[in-house]
């Protein structure tokens, strides 16, 4: 039995300190030197916030996010997880509906078509990111909060949409807090 135990033992301790130890320090240590932004989690310069996690905004001055679907935070990290409510939920449909009256409500003369990313949550429930139907849909709002004009706001999501990952990966995209940002700096608040 003993001639059994010793190798397993040696072979659990050997490959527990590779594999635990040794191989995700030289993969974090590789990650820091070939991208050392993307390894200190996207962080803007300032303190502004990530990239890669999405942050709530209320003010009608500012452009706003997903709903997250974190609780009792959002966009906590440290929640993160769909709603994981079917399409034909009730509890789905009534959040839904509560945002779109909300939406509503901030901009009453806006009668275009509410924007599906604006009353529901991404999958991970941390999406930074809108669409720019979603962002084009809060122009008139933020227009009139702000005192810029529309084609001044306009131009601004114009300048911030990015396009599919390398040409052909994904939807056009809008990154809020960039946004938002350049919509602060536009004002003279950055």
């Amino acid at each position: 039995m003993k001639s059994v135990l010793r190798p397993a033992a040696t072979l659990l301790l050997a490959f527990t300190l590779l594999l635990g130890v040794v191989y995700p320090a030289a993969i974090t240590g590789a990650s820091a030197l070939a991208f050392p932004r993307l390894a200190r989690g996207s962080l803007l310069p300032g303190g502004a916030g990530s990239d890669l996690i999405g942050q709530a905004f209320t003010s009608p001055a500012h452009f706003w996010s997903r709903p997250s679907a974190t609780s009792p935070e959002p966009y906590d990290g440290r929640a993160s997880g769909g709603s994981n409510l079917g399409p034909t939920n009730p509890a789905l449909e009534d959040a839904v509906r509560a945002r779109i009256v909300a939406l509503r409500e901030a901009d009453p003369g806006n009668l275009a078509p509410v924007p599906v990313d604006l009353v529901t949550t991404s999958g991970s429930g941390l999406d930074p990111h809108i669409s720019p139907a979603a962002a084009y849909y809060q122009v008139p709002r933020v227009a009139r909060a702000t005192g810029l004009a529309e084609a001044t706001v306009r131009a601004l999501v114009d300048a911030h949409v990015e396009g599919r990952t390398l040409g052909l990966l994904g939807e056009p995209r809008v990154n809020v807090l960039r946004l938002n940002l350049a919509l602060d700096q536009a004002r003279g608040g950055g």
